[in-house]
């Protein structure tokens, strides 16, 4: 045996998956064939691409610094909503310098004269007005002689036509607003209204304890469900005098809710509206929003 065969039987086989160590440089890979590069379009080519503009489409007018969509217009002057004056618009009711005009979105000028189904509108400057309201002023207009009217109170407070956001009776006092934006007036009269509303309520007997708990379930009023958000005594008061948190803006829901368990309301005072308080408003007065407090309202 040479030293050839002893070696390999001493070594054994070499396993098939081994590779012999090489010295030789690897070949190098081989470029793939590329295809002729693209010839890049001439100018006239893309100057056929372009999209051309037929010469009939009218381009879009850009809105002037004074001007305001129709349907705002309209909803500033007092009539009605947005909402409602686009189907007055769509409906061919409105003139714009005595043109019929049905397109949404369409936008006036301070000068244009707005017929609105046949009569002329005067835009406004919107005003939010908070007043204070004392016992024996009510919102009704057919009450008689004998109670008189809330807007006497806001008298002389501005020339545009405002209306308070919801009703108050004669004994019911406390915080009324008043607007001539009708998106907002229809905004808080809404039955499915975010904002809450807190009442400080007195009552004829002593509220139970086991009725103030069924009212904090909530109460079905003419078969509606009524979301009470809070309802607890008044501190340092008698059983009486409660305090109940909501949203309804309708003071009859209020009254109701109490009468279901055989109460009777004697007065209502209304000590907060969205987030809008008293504070150093003495009954009677009114004030001014402020800009913050008109903001505050409109993104509830």
């Amino acid at each position: 045996m040479n030293n050839k065969e002893g070696n390999n039987k001493r070594g054994g086989a070499r396993p098939a998956g081994s590779r012999p160590n090489s010295n030789k440089p690897k070949p190098a890979m081989q470029k793939r064939a590329q295809g002729p590069k693209k010839a890049k379009p001439t100018a006239k080519i893309e100057e056929a691409n372009k999209v051309v503009k037929k010469p009939n489409q009218i381009a879009k007018r850009l809105k002037e610094k004074d001007e305001i969509r129709l349907n705002k217009y309209i909803s500033n002057s007092g009539v009605c909503s947005r909402r409602d004056a686009d189907i007055y618009i769509q409906s061919g009711n409105v003139k714009v310098n005595g043109v019929p005009v049905t397109e949404m979105g369409y936008l006036v000028k301070p000068t244009d004269v707005v017929n609105f189904d046949g009569k002329v509108l005067t835009p406004e400057k919107k005003v939010y007005i908070l007043l204070n309201k004392p016992k024996n002023f009510t919102t009704a207009l057919d009450e008689g002689q004998e109670y008189r009217n809330v807007l006497e109170l806001v008298k002389g407070s501005t020339t545009s036509k405002i209306a308070p956001i919801g009703r108050m009776d004669k004994n019911t006092t406390g915080l009324l607003l008043f607007t001539n934006d009708t998106d907002m007036i229809r905004k808080f009269t809404l039955p499915n209204q975010k904002s809450s509303k807190i009442y400080q309520v007195s009552l004829d007997k002593n509220l139970k304890f086991e009725d103030l708990e069924k009212i904090s379930k909530g109460v079905i009023i003419d078969g509606h469900r009524v979301f009470v958000e809070e309802v607890s005594y008044i501190e340092n008061e008698a059983k009486s005098e409660v305090g109940l948190k909501l949203r309804s803006a309708n003071v009859k829901v209020v009254r109701s809710i109490f009468e279901q368990f055989s109460y009777d309301v004697l007065r209502i005072d209304r000590v907060s509206f969205a987030g809008l308080t008293k504070k150093n408003l003495p009954r009677g007065n009114w004030r001014l929003l402020t800009d913050q407090e008109i903001i505050n309202l409109k993104n509830v």
